[in-house]
């Protein structure tokens, strides 16, 4: 059985408190992270147990974590790759000590993931995140983050934090001579030196697609289809090696066949984020869209029925939702829409297994 989790950024930097998702009833476990945690630092185990107890208190399960955040050193084999790995494995063995067992993560160079708009305004007034190539064509990668930030609400954004975006020059020339090959190889190389301490406390390592899933300002992209998350599968062939199966992300390329890629990873997905997208004038050209199939491009129960005949039982998560009904959130994760897309997966999950028993 699946389990319905929403992500939450903690009470200093989430609009959304646990009462509130809680009182969903939908709900029941909590995806979060150590917000003020940089790459390369140890998480310790006082800080873990803190932030497991203030979800329990109220309630609910600490589900899993996104993210630990991969350092750059260990992206580009930089040589403090090995000091980085040596502090992700103590962080990964303390949350094994604390009884959570699933970490998203992603291995994306530079920017966590691309929009051009954070609060594009939709025919019946709701705001989205949204694509278009001709705006990212004509900005340099140092503007990015000044054409979006007026847009954040106050909030601040998991990959887009003012101290990193900073550094935007910097690093471009970190990764100047890293292509898709590369990248691929420096994952190898941290997924085989992490695996034993996954092995020994049950960690799964849920990677997240790239997001969109081509190359963004000539970066490499390598999570971002079918033929290239078997390879990954494949070149670290252990269950621990696993997948968080984000619908928005891989569903930005029109050539994927989400409901068969669901199928192909039996058994290596550990997380599923779901959300839909709505395609206007070319295929990269997007918004993000209610989680109702009819509001965007997917068939939302052609997914979770492939996730439902794949024996998926991990945490699931409805991503991004739209600006409704006048909240102040961080964009795509306010409260209300999650909710109302947290009940509409659970009742295509609760039909499913009903026209199945």
């Amino acid at each position: 059985m699946m389990q319905m989790t929403m992500r939450w950024y903690g009470s200093r930097h989430d609009t959304v408190t646990l009462k509130q998702i809680r009182q969903t009833a939908y709900v029941k476990g909590i995806i979060t992270t150590l917000y003020d945690k940089m790459p390369g630092e140890v998480w310790e185990l006082d800080e873990i147990q803190a932030m497991k107890a203030e979800v329990e208190a109220a309630g609910l399960d600490l589900a899993g974590i996104e993210s630990v955040n991969v350092s750059d050193a260990i992206k580009t084999a930089a040589p403090e790759r090995d000091r980085d790995i040596e502090a992700y494995s103590k962080t990964l063995e303390n949350l094994g000590k604390c009884g959570i067992h699933m970490v998203c993560y992603n291995f994306m160079p530079v920017f966590d993931w691309t929009r051009t708009e954070l609060a594009r305004m939709r025919p019946d007034g709701s705001t989205v995140l949204a694509y278009h190539q001709d705006t990212v064509d004509q900005i340099s990668p140092e503007k990015m983050f000044d054409s979006i930030s007026g847009d954040m609400n106050g909030t601040v954004m998991p990959g887009w934090e003012p101290e990193r975006m900073a550094k935007v020059k910097e690093l471009f020339q970190l990764y100047r001579d890293i292509d898709s090959e590369a990248l691929f190889a420096n994952l190898k190389y941290f997924l085989e030196a992490i695996m034993p301490v996954c092995s020994q406390y049950d960690i799964k390592m849920a990677i997240h697609p790239d997001d969109p899933a081509w190359s963004v300002f000539g970066l490499p992209r390598i999570i971002i289809n079918k033929e290239n998350i078997l390879r990954m599968m494949k070149m670290v062939d252990d269950p621990h090696n696993g997948v968080t199966f984000c619908t928005g992300s891989y569903g930005t390329s029109l050539k994927n066949d989400l409901p068969d890629m669901i199928r192909s990873l039996k058994g290596r997905i550990h997380f599923a984020h779901i959300r839909n997208l709505q395609f206007n004038d070319g295929e990269r050209d997007f918004e993000e869209a209610a989680h109702l199939s009819s509001d965007g491009t997917f068939d939302m129960h052609a997914i979770m029925r492939a996730l439902y005949d794949i024996g998926f039982d991990g945490p699931i998560r409805p991503d991004h939702g739209r600006m409704i009904w006048e909240e102040k959130a961080m964009p795509g994760y306010g409260l209300y829409d999650r909710a109302l897309g947290a009940a509409y997966l659970c009742g295509l999950w609760e039909s499913i297994v009903k026209e199945n028993s």
